[in-house]
């Protein structure tokens, strides 16, 4: 177990911009942060990373929380792996007290394939520098490739030797499960035989976008034309490879600072640009590019530059791919390096300045590289350049952006010398046909189910007399203003006006006791009641006491009510403009808010009544309901005279 008080240090010490930032790019909003969620795939972003509070909420999906819940939502992580996290990224130290037998039992399966990756890692980059064999054939063939021994190291390369069972065998020496040998595929079980799957092979560790060491590829080094050139690690509960971007750890802070990726497709393509000095390029790594590398991608920047070599066969196949990248909503260019290179040989032959340059002027956005590739193939017969255009047309049509798609149509027909309205009438007619298709795939009858599922059901009166937004108010100005003075003026025993300054939590907590004010949904009474026993204790609990509650229903509750998605945007002060906004107002705010709530539960109170009045068949009790329907009348007039006042004030 972590003690408590490291728990609070690293609560205090982590910065929810510094955690958040690792993964997704950031942009400054007004006091705020803005970003795209990585949770969901959204084209608008609606994740806001709060400073002032340590925390960030997504309007679209509705996932938020602090930096310990963001780690553990990104990174699938436990409570305390994710502390341990950010204990590692802060220099917190981490004291625990030794665990029981039943918890080391329900140690995270994960965690243990972690464990046998990153000792697998270690052990192979020994076998590259310290066996004879490693450094004869895998260490030789690395330097030959013109690998420095800075990127050996940077990217973690190592050898396993070729033997069936060397890895194995010291693994098991070591400790470490078979089961978890073969989960992790560097084992494989033939027939109750265990034997290595990467012997004989330069070995490339893949990492998590955190660091860790999730999976492997492996280049054979003999010429054996009956054995794969590469192999890579099969998929496991930490390695799911359409996820997953060879060099995204190393290259993720200079995609943010460059805002924008190099994509190319094997590990020393990677390797080879890293060495010239480009290290914002990632890897698909013998994969065809999916959408969930796309939207790893996109966490960082929108725009996405695709490295290819000379071969042409292989482009057209690469369309598919530029089409789910436009589809993304993202930017996409290409760059085609000369025949007989790739970016692995051009990096290798030539000086830093040189392939930084050439990768820069011959960036050409989509619709050039796609129309030269395809001319080349029309040449002059009408009907290829037809096709040729109905082709550029339908990438152009999964652009969801409407402005971006008029800018590649002008473009496009400039290009081509032909009509812009000619191309436009194309993309509206395979934009219908889009749409159309889509609708007959969800079905109409699917869509009413749908409806009546989601239909709540509730009678009429439960739902115009419910108290919750009143309660989700109240509980919403706890949080966010408890802490602030509002200003009430009184007398004193000498008859002078004073003024005398009033937690707004004390009030709100005081003025409802004293009139019996029960909250009923369950998570806000909860919060409620913290409130009154801290209050009790004579402490005002602030923001940070929720967010970081035991209770995760209540700390969940807490950011979604402490989240405001309409923030300023400018900083209107700076030029001696004021704009108002609510805090400018509390006073007034939090007792109409009150007096809401009080007028709700009035109303509640008069229906109730109402209906035991039908109910009841005596005279005498008869009588008593009907004066008690006579006060709550005369109370809820007055309740909403006072609101009148406030409110037109």
């Amino acid at each position: 177990m972590i003690k408590p008080e490291t728990i609070q240090q690293i609560f205090d010490t982590a910065r929810i911009e510094e955690v958040v930032g690792e993964f997704v790019a950031l942009k400054k909003r007004g006091v705020n942060l803005l970003g795209l969620c990585p949770f969901h795939n959204e084209k608008t972003p609606s994740f806001t990373v709060s400073p002032a509070k340590g925390i960030y909420k997504c309007f679209g999906c509705g996932k938020g929380g602090n930096a310990v819940n963001f780690i553990m939502d990104h990174e699938h992580y436990s409570y305390p792996e994710a502390l341990k996290y950010l204990a590692k990224k802060y220099s917190i130290e981490i004291e625990e007290s030794e665990q029981t037998p039943e918890e080391k039992e329900k140690q995270d399966e994960q965690e243990s394939l972690y464990h046998v990756t990153a000792f697998a890692q270690e052990y192979f980059t020994r076998n590259l520098h310290e066996t004879e064999e490693g450094k004869a054939v895998a260490l030789s063939y690395l330097k030959n490739r013109g690998i420095s021994d800075a990127m050996i190291e940077k990217f973690q390369i190592g050898y396993c030797i070729d033997k069936f069972e060397d890895f194995t065998n010291y693994a098991v020496k070591e400790g470490y499960k078979r089961k978890y040998l073969e989960k992790s595929g560097l084992t494989i079980n033939k027939d109750g035989r265990y034997y290595d799957r990467f012997r004989g092979r330069v070995m490339f560790p893949v990492h998590s976008v955190s660091g860790r060491v999730i999976a492997f590829g492996g280049r054979i080094l003999s010429s054996e034309k009956s054995k794969a050139k590469y192999v890579n690690s099969p998929e496991s509960d930490i390695y799911n490879k359409s996820r997953v971007l060879y060099g995204i750890y190393h290259a993720r802070n200079a995609i943010l600072k460059n805002d924008n990726c190099y994509l190319v497709e094997g590990y020393t393509d990677v390797i080879s640009l890293h060495q010239a000095g480009i290290e914002n390029v990632v890897a698909s790594s013998g994969t065809s590019l999916t959408v969930d590398q796309i939207k790893l991608i996109k966490r960082f920047t929108p725009n996405i530059t695709i490295l290819y070599d000379g071969d042409e066969a292989g482009l057209k196949a690469s369309f598919r791919g530029i089409d789910m990248i436009l589809e993304e909503g993202m930017n996409v260019k290409v760059v085609l390096f000369p025949e007989g290179e790739d970016p692995d040989s051009y990096a290798s032959n030539h000086r830093s300045e040189e392939v930084e340059k050439f990768v820069q002027d011959n960036a050409k956005d989509f619709i050039t590289f796609k129309t030269d590739i395809l001319l080349k193939e029309a040449k002059n017969d009408p009907i290829k350049r037809a096709g040729l255009i109905k082709e550029i047309v339908q990438s152009i049509s999964v652009i969801p952006d409407g402005i971006y798609r008029s800018v590649y149509v002008r473009e496009c027909s400039s290009i081509m010398n032909i009509p812009e309205q000619t191309l436009m009438n194309e993309l509206n007619k395979s934009l219908r046909k889009k749409y159309s298709e889509r609708y007959k795939g969800q079905g109409f009858e699917h869509v009413e189910v749908e409806t009546e599922q989601a239909e709540p059901q509730f009678k009429p009166e439960e739902d115009v007399f419910s108290a919750d937004n009143q309660e989700k108010e109240i509980v919403r100005l706890l949080l966010n203003y408890g802490n602030r003075d509002i200003i009430f003026e009184t007398e004193n025993e000498l008859g002078k006006t004073i003024e005398v300054p009033v937690k707004i939590a004390e009030f709100i907590v005081h003025d409802l006791r004293n009139d019996e004010i029960k909250l009923e949904h369950p998570e806000y009474r909860l919060i409620f009641d913290e409130y009154v026993h801290q209050l009790s204790q004579g402490v005002v609990p602030d923001e940070n006491h929720f967010i970081q509650f035991q209770d995760s229903r209540i700390a969940k509750i807490a950011i979604d009510l402490l989240s405001d998605p309409y923030e300023l945007s400018f900083n209107w002060a700076k030029n001696k403009i004021h704009v108002k906004q609510e805090q400018d107002n509390l006073k007034e705010l939090v007792a109409s808010s009150v007096l809401s709530f009080k007028a709700k539960k009035i109303d509640q109170m008069i229906l109730a009544n109402q209906k035991e009045m039908k109910e009841n068949t005596s005279e005498e009790d008869a009588m008593v309901l009907l004066q008690k329907h006579i006060n709550l009348k005369q109370v809820s007039r007055e309740i909403n005279k006072q609101l009148s006042r406030i409110v037109t004030k």
